[in-house]
């Protein structure tokens, strides 16, 4: 028992479905004991937590909406008694609305919007310094932010409101990670493009990536355990001079 209480923990929001569940796979696999958290569909993320526990290491999935402050406390104080110790923080949990104009945008969807998707990242990322960071007295550790191409691309005519928010996780990483560089805490983002996962069934078009496919360079959508493996990849000790840095997974788009 003493050996599994020593391995790294990797806590991931979203981990219930398509880029977080696929990253909390492949982190048990490569010796993390992993922690999921989780909105709405329960039974998924148990699932995943039981293949993390099939994969020999120790599993947390628990209900919290990232955009709550103090369910976001209970989350890290949970990981904090099941593990005792966090080395890894993947900012995955994310929503979009139904395809539309600007016009048609409502207030109260601009509103969650912005609350789960850059305001979410940026309460986790703050419990995350208080237990990484060696001003108190931390070992370090890594975060990670999950942004969009939507960032950098905008999606007209879809959901220019998801792309803002993701432009502000984006600014969100550069300033966080020149906060923290000397404490121990390296701050990076992957950007993934048009990648098979459940998402898109939210925007209203289940099939979005087979029909946008040739638009990609690489003329193929991605799968969720590519983008598992750039997360990873930044997470681990290959990447120990890289911060603030950004990583696309998006076939050359």
């Amino acid at each position: 028992m003493e050996t599994a209480a020593q391995a790294p923990v990797i806590l991931i929001t979203g981990g219930g479905r398509g880029v977080g569940a696929a990253t909390a796979r492949l982190a048990a696999a490569r010796g993390y004991d992993v922690a999921i958290s989780f909105v709405a569909d329960e039974a998924a993320a148990r699932t995943v937590a039981a293949d993390v526990e099939t994969a020999g290491r120790r599993a947390l999935a628990m209900r919290a909406d990232s955009a709550d402050p103090a369910q976001v406390a209970d989350l890290f104080a949970a990981t904090d008694q099941t593990f005792g110790r966090l080395d890894v923080l993947v900012n995955n949990a994310a929503m979009l609305a139904r395809q539309s104009r600007l016009e048609d945008l409502g207030f109260e969807r601009m509103q969650r919007i912005f609350a789960v998707n850059a305001i979410g990242p940026i309460l986790c990322a703050q419990q995350a310094a208080r237990r990484m960071s060696h001003r108190h007295g931390g070992r370090g550790g890594v975060v990670i932010n999950v942004s969009s191409a939507a960032a950098r691309l905008g999606s007209p005519g879809e959901y220019v409101d998801y792309a803002a928010s993701k432009g502000a996780l984006e600014t969100f990483t550069t300033g966080f990670a020149k906060e923290v560089a000397r404490e121990g805490i390296r701050v990076c983002c992957v950007r993934p493009g048009h990648i098979y996962t459940d998402m898109h069934a939210s925007g209203g078009e289940p099939g979005r990536v087979d029909r946008v496919k040739d638009t990609i360079p690489m003329g193929r959508g991605g799968q969720p355990e590519e983008v598992a493996r750039a997360i990873l990849w930044l997470a681990g000790e290959e990447a120990s001079f890289v911060t603030g840095a950004f990583l696309d997974v998006t076939g050359g788009k």
